[in-house]
C-alpha cells in the first residue's frame, strides 16, 4: 500500500463535495482526506498500486490542482 500526499487548492466544503465523486469512484483508492486547515490544503490518499499521476488526473478532472509532496510505503518510508 502507498500513501501519497499532495498540495492542493481544495479549500472548502464545496470543493470537497466537488472532488468526492472523482476520488470515491475508483477502486484503487482505499482512503482519502483533505486537511483544509493546513496552508497547503494537503490531500492524503492511500491505496494499492496508486501512482501520483493517477490522483493528479482525477483531481484535475474535478477542476482542482494537486502537486506531489510525499510518497510513502506502508511502513512510512519514502518511496
Amino acid at each position: 500500500m502507498k500513501i501519497i500526499k499532495f498540495k492542493t487548492n481544495i479549500n472548502c466544503g464545496g470543493c470537497l463535495a466537488t472532488v468526492t465523486p472523482f476520488l470515491n469512484g475508483v477502486d484503487f483508492i482505499s482512503n482519502w482526506q483533505v486537511d483544509t486547515s493546513s496552508p497547503d490544503k494537503v490531500l492524503t490518499v492511500s491505496g494499492e498500486g496508486i501512482e501520483p499521476q493517477q490522483i493528479q488526473n482525477l483531481v484535475d478532472e474535478a477542476g482542482f490542482k494537486a502537486e506531489v509532496l510525499r510518497v510513502q510505503g506502508i511502513g512510512g518510508e519514502d518511496l
